[in-house]
């Protein structure tokens, strides 16, 4: 299912066009760092946050920024599967869900997020 989350996501985004869908993505991580505010790992939650947010303000010139927030988003939804509280609540795997899902996400943003619609162009 999470692979299927990632595919749908991706499509989502890419009905933004550029420079719309880098802008709307680095805030997108912004937001993602705060899902876990009171996860259950105490002052590194804020930690955390503060290192998406730069991530996040960097993501505006470069998709690399993007990727590697979401790749140590890949990180904290481990962290929260092994030890902290799981994102939703009733879902006791939805981090580990979360960290596949955003594996996938990463890869497209290391590939500076191309729209899925430009490939059935060609």
């Amino acid at each position: 299912m999470a692979i299927v989350v990632a595919l749908v996501a991706i499509t989502l985004l890419s009905l933004f066009r550029e420079p719309e869908r880098q802008k709307f993505n680095a805030l997108l991580i912004a937001g993602a760092s705060a899902t876990y505010l009171s996860g259950g790992l105490g002052v590194w939650e804020f930690t955390f946050c503060a290192t998406m947010t730069a991530l996040a303000y960097f993501g505006f010139r470069h998709y690399y920024f993007i990727g590697t927030g979401w790749l140590l988003h890949v990180g904290w939804d481990v962290m929260h599967h092994l030890y902290g509280s799981p994102i939703i609540p009733f879902l006791p795997t939805s981090s580990a869900g979360c960290a596949v899902c955003d594996s996938l996400l990463a890869l497209w943003f290391f590939c500076k997020a191309p729209s899925v619609f430009t490939w059935f162009r060609k």
